[in-house]
């Protein structure tokens, strides 16, 4: 007897890894995918090296603007949001690595105490009646039965179609995507800082550019005051020079309500309330690099947080098709009980008079719920497609957007050379008209035009500057540097 039930056991669980090995669902194979070997505008095949590979800390290099940026990734409310995810999808892989095993449950002390009445399995053939001598059962409540008993019980189902690992799979793919979030959000509040620091130092040039031409304009009032008191002008010449003086004084408040926005905007970013913010240089002292090392387009799978969180998430709707499938399929299940079961209280614990225990195996097959289970798998097939386009899509707005910063740097450093070409020629015909005015030769139009013109191009020289730094760091952000 011993020896059939051990041949039993020995043909068991040889089936069960024979079917084990029966596993469900296609592996993942990375789809193909709209890259070209260069980017648009890159004359050769570009170098291995890409600036996404730079730590931030040392891709930024103004101290004030590392400071915010370090208080940034520890204090903000987005990136502390990020971190609890990682959390949540942590004990959910927990969870599904732990389905692997038996789930055992234990009840200890338990009791059932029965009661019945007349109307409860009151026939003659009940026989309960003769027993105590009674002709009518009685109307009460009386204690029919008792048990008492203390148990063990284990279930376990055998991955034999590899269900749990495909949900395993489908579990860590969604917990590797909580860390690309985490990155994504990363690189996005780092460019976010610094493009709000470059910004703010553009509005402090352009205060200094208002506030400078603002006293020239002052300057330039006065003299045509003492011309209009010796008889040479007339009051519209004065109106005239008020009106541009006053032109510049509008820029200070309007600048000056600018800053502090973007200085609140930046402290909301670090997580801190509302005041100024240090400034360690000046826009105009930055030096604009000509070129960058962009690499080639495949690296922004292994450097853009976005793109690997969108292929992990097409991971992850692979393996759902498998769970899918598998639940279309027999699933076998071992459950096995033991404990102390006494009718009365004084033989609860009488061993071995009071053990029990029992195993059951089956093997349990869907059938009205085919219909349910196929639509269930179709859907999970079509999430699968769409997952993929969605990984693809998002490859092809990565390329694009490293494509138009790169064009962006290129246009703007053309723009700025003819910009400052501008300022140039604008402040020496201020000079000028300057010299000119005072010695008659000029009318105090010409000086208000020449201060006009000046007054613009340093403004857009300054404006072009910071789009210039804004240009590097929205390159670096598109090619997935910031959270190195």
């Amino acid at each position: 007897m011993n020896t059939i039930i051990r041949y039993t056991g020995l043909i068991l669980i040889s089936g069960c890894l024979l079917l084990s090995s029966c596993k469900v669902g296609k592996d993942y194979v990375r789809p193909e995918l709209p890259t070209a070997d260069t980017f648009r505008g890159v004359g050769t095949a570009a170098d291995s090296a890409t600036i996404a590979d730079i730590p931030w800390n040392d891709f930024f290099t103004d101290s004030m603007l590392m400071i915010l940026i370090d208080s940034a990734i520890v204090n903000n409310y987005d990136m502390q949001t990020a971190l609890k995810n990682i959390e949540i999808a942590n004990q959910s892989l927990r969870q599904s690595r732990a389905a692997f095993l038996p789930e055992i449950d234990a009840q200890l002390g338990g009791t059932n105490h029965q009661w019945r009445s007349r109307d409860f399995y009151g026939s003659p053939s009940s026989g309960w009646y003769d027993q105590e001598g009674q002709s009518d059962p009685p109307e009460n409540l009386f204690l029919y039965q008792s048990q008492y008993f203390s148990s063990v019980g284990l279930s376990w189902e055998l991955d034999i179609w590899g269900k749990l690992r495909r949900q395993k799979e489908s579990a860590l793919a969604g917990y590797l995507q909580t860390f690309e979030a985490r990155k994504a959000i990363q690189t996005s509040l780092v460019a976010a800082i610094a493009e709000g620091y470059y910004n703010l130092l553009m509005l402090d040039a352009q205060l200094e550019v208002a506030q400078r031409n603002l006293k020239l304009n002052d300057s330039t009032l006065q003299i045509v005051k003492l011309q209009r008191d010796a008889g040479e002008v007339s009051s519209l010449a004065i109106q005239q020079t008020q009106s541009q003086m006053l032109v510049a004084a509008s820029l200070i408040p309007q600048l000056e309500q600018e800053i502090a926005i973007q200085e609140n905007t930046l402290r909301a970013l670090t997580g801190q309330m509302p005041d100024s913010v240090y400034r360690s240089s000046a826009l105009m002292d930055w030096r604009i690099q000509d070129t960058y090392d962009a690499g080639v387009p495949l690296q922004l799978l292994v450097n853009r947080p976005d793109v690997r969180e969108a292929e992990l998430a097409l991971r992850a709707a692979n393996a759902d098709v498998g769970v899918a499938q598998a639940y279309r399929y027999p699933t076998l299940t071992i459950e096995a009980s033991g404990g102390l079961n006494a009718m009365l209280p004084q033989n609860w614990f009488n061993i071995p008079g009071a053990l029990f225990g029992g195993i059951i195996s089956g093997v349990t097959q869907p059938i009205f719920a085919g219909r349910r289970l196929k639509t269930q798998h179709e859907i999970a097939k079509l999430e699968r497609d769409k997952a993929e386009i969605s990984f693809q899509q998002t490859v092809m707005d990565a390329v694009h957007e490293v494509t138009n910063a790169l064009v962006m740097i290129e246009k703007l450093n053309d723009q700025y050379a003819i910009s400052e070409q501008r300022v140039v020629t604008a402040q020496l015909g201020v000079k000028n008209a300057n010299l000119l005015f005072k010695s008659g030769e000029a009318t105090y139009l010409e000086v208000i035009t020449a201060q006009s013109n000046a007054l613009n191009s340093e403004l857009d020289l300054v404006s072009i500057k910071q789009e210039q730094l804004n240009a590097k760091v929205t390159l670096y952000r598109a090619l997935g540097g910031g959270w190195k």
